[in-house]
């Protein structure tokens, strides 16, 4: 890369990274005193952002707005916006100021639209004073993530090659978010192309996970995961392709659903791939800090129509179902390939133990039964089949960024030391790669409904992920939430406890035919943990239900 083409890169991205600063209001700036007591920089200093309470902390917010953002639910902020306890106004400030503060702290923004919040609360609050409420979701504030466009906005997904294209109108489910009485005030980070789990880039930089700052938030819906869990949104909509909604939502201790594909308008957003050759969909989904936020998002998507915005969306309105108080749980067991660390098997076991003493029947699956491996060879095959990603970093002049050099030699080692399932396909075109790829995975899909309805199950329990938060640019892959983004099945990520002492005396190796990060207790203790349950596709709202009835069971 030559001196020139780099110094216009990095002019462009400062000047970007200026324009963002400028828009955060002088006195929402943290004090000096209070980041003097933080050891920084904050990426390489451990820092627990949440236990140590540093919004409290900076005096920016008041009282009143403390609470307004920690103490209510979503479901609850909803109930207090539409009978006036609470105005949109009010509601929108407490959050606009928390996100500012957040972005100060973690770098989860790309754009804030604190001005803009500010018109269309006062908007909402005149008509909630008419006796006139827009929507379920009326004066609620709702972060998205950096692909959805927001028009007079840009959507740059971390992309050199992206900057400076303002959005001319808004994606499909931004409308119907504004429909449904949503305040949309931020936009979030991503990774570079947003096929890393770990959220940096060029223009952005890195976000930081608020749980310890050494640790990634996970990707690609990282800014999602860590202004949520430093409740600086209510409600935040990332998009799950191979576990972008799930693994943020376990590094940074949230709820996180992805939901059935094209249940959720996902069209007319910016992508950085080929558009005609997305074979594995790309699924809109919330993340939320209590389960009533994700099922608000749900049930208000669902019942607007959505096809009326969104000619590929599967239009079925939310059904209220009634799901059994005892439910039939299959278990999905470690795969040797992709080894557990020693955090995630104990919370596994911890979870299971309590399911079965609530008196929830247990079914432990086999690795033949589960496929972990063979689907994950399938999505790994359809998405080299397009390799545009890569040039669009390429034609801007920006270096690749480490996560994304990490995970493609996690997937060569995969492909070294292990045999493939799938047939040899070096001399095919790339159609009849294709061809035969959707061959193994209706193949795949088939073997999964026969297992289901052999074993009568209600729904499954996975790892949501080998390993908890993790080092910067350490994930990998994610084959325990990428299997299910081939087979199409909606899943939820619940939190659940975190590493601790029990955790410090395992070990854990890395064998040569392995994929995993490594473990190390030290740099990860106090990280969120947590449990992924999945139902069939179309089932997700049997899949929030079970995910509810678990959830306290896992409370209890």
């Amino acid at each position: 890369m030559g001196s020139n083409e780099e110094s216009t890169w990095q002019r462009r991205v400062e000047q970007k990274r200026q324009r963002c600063a400028n828009k955060i209001p002088a006195e929402w700036s943290i004090p000096n005193e209070v980041m003097a007591s933080l050891h920084t920089p904050l990426a390489e200093h451990k820092s627990n952002l949440i236990r140590n309470d540093i919004i409290r902390q900076s005096g920016i917010m008041t009282q009143h707005e403390l609470q307004i953002t920690e103490e209510y639910t979503v479901s609850e902020l909803l109930a207090a916006l539409a009978n006036g306890r609470l105005s949109s106004v009010e509601v929108t400030m407490a959050y606009c100021k928390r996100a500012a503060i957040a972005q100060q702290l973690v770098s989860c923004l790309t754009e804030t639209m604190f001005a803009e919040a500010h018109e269309r609360a006062q908007y909402l609050d005149e008509r909630r004073s008419q006796g006139k409420l827009v929507g379920p979701l009326h004066g609620l504030p709702v972060s998205i993530k950096d692909s959805f466009h927001y028009k007079g906005t840009e959507a740059t997904i971390g992309m050199v090659c992206f900057l400076d294209e303002v959005s001319p109108e808004n994606s499909p489910l931004v409308d119907i978010l504004l429909d449904l009485g949503a305040v949309i005030y931020v936009k979030t980070n991503v990774p570079q192309t947003m096929m890393a789990l770990d959220s940096h880039n060029n223009v952005f930089g890195r976000t930081l996970n608020p749980w310890n700052t050494t640790l990634t938030p996970g990707g690609s819906s990282g800014g999602e995961g860590a202004l949520v869990a430093l409740r600086g949104s209510p409600l935040g909509v990332g998009t799950d392709v191979g576990g972008s909604i799930r693994v943020p939502a376990l590094c940074c201790g949230t709820y996180g659903f992805r939901p059935s594909a094209s249940r959720v308008p996902n069209a007319g957003t910016r992508i950085c791939a080929t558009s005609g050759m997305r074979f594995i969909l790309s699924c809109a989904g919330p993340l939320s800090l209590d389960l009533d936020g994700l099922e608000a998002f749900f049930r208000s998507v669902f019942d607007i129509q959505p096809s009326l915005y969104d000619s590929t969306v599967i239009d079925v309105p939310w059904r209220d179902v009634t799901v059994k108080p005892k439910l039939r749980i299959g278990v999905v067991p470690e795969h040797p390939v992709f080894p557990l660390h020693p955090p995630i098997k104990r919370i596994l076991a911890e979870a299971l133990q309590r399911l079965e003493y609530q008196g929830h029947e247990l079914v432990h699956l086999t690795n033949e039964e589960c496929c972990i491996k063979e689907l994950n060879e399938v999505a790994s095959g359809i998405f080299g089949l397009d390799q545009s990603a890569l040039g669009h970093v390429i034609s801007a002049g920006e270096p690749v960024v480490p996560a994304l050099q990490h995970i493609g030699a996690q997937i060569a080692k995969v492909k070294q030391f292990h045999k493939p399932s799938l047939p040899d396909m070096s001399s095919m075109d790339r159609l009849a790669k294709l061809a035969a790829l959707n061959t193994r995975r209706a193949e795949l899909k088939e073997e999964y409904r026969k297992m289901w309805k052999q074993h009568d199950l209600d729904i499954c329990l996975a790892p949501p992920a080998q390993n908890t938060a993790v080092a910067h640019d350490a994930f990998g892959p994610a084959p325990y939430t990428i299997f299910l983004n081939c087979l199409d099945y909606p899943s939820c990520v619940i939190p659940f406890g975190q590493v601790n002492q029990l955790d410090a005396a395992e070990t854990f190796q890395v064998g040569h035919d392995q994929i995993a990060p490594g473990y190390d207790y030290n740099s990860v203790e106090g990280a969120p943990c947590g449990i992924q349950v999945f139902t069939t596709t179309m089932r997700d709202e049997e899949c929030i239900q079970m995910s509810k009835i678990i959830d306290q069971c896992l409370k209890g």
